[in-house]
C-alpha cells in the first residue's frame, strides 16, 4: 500500500476516533474534512476494514448522507441507543439533531 493510501486511511481514523459519543458523521462528511470531497464511498470502504487497522474505532458513529446506518450491521443501532442517540420512525438517525458540527 503506498504511503498516500496510509495517510488516507489514518485521516479518516483518526477523524472517526474524533467523532464524540452521541454523535454522527457522514461518509461524506469525512471525506470533505480529509480533502477527499468525491470519495464518501472509500471512506466507507476503509471503515468496513478498520478492525485491520488496529484500535477500536467508533465507526458505528458514521452513517450514510441519509442518516442510515449500515446495511447488515445490526450491533450499530444498539451502539448508537447506549450513547444516547435515537433514530427518527423511518429507521435513519435525525442529521439535524446528531450530526457532529465540525
Amino acid at each position: 500500500m503506498s504511503t498516500l493510501n496510509q495517510e488516507i486511511i489514518q485521516s479518516v481514523l483518526d477523524l472517526v476516533d474524533a467523532i464524540p459519543s452521541g454523535r454522527v458523521a457522514t461518509y461524506g462528511q469525512i471525506a470533505r474534512l480529509i480533502g477527499q470531497p468525491k470519495n464518501a464511498r472509500l471512506v466507507g470502504r476503509i471503515l468496513s476494514k478498520s478492525e485491520l487497522y488496529g484500535g477500536k474505532h467508533p465507526c458505528h458513529r458514521v452513517v450514510n448522507a441519509a442518516g442510515r446506518l449500515a446495511p447488515g450491521w445490526e450491533d450499530q443501532i444498539h451502539l448508537l441507543w447506549a450513547e444516547g442517540v435515537d433514530l427518527k420512525v423511518n429507521g435513519c438517525v435525525d442529521l439535524k439533531r446528531y450530526q457532529w458540527d465540525r
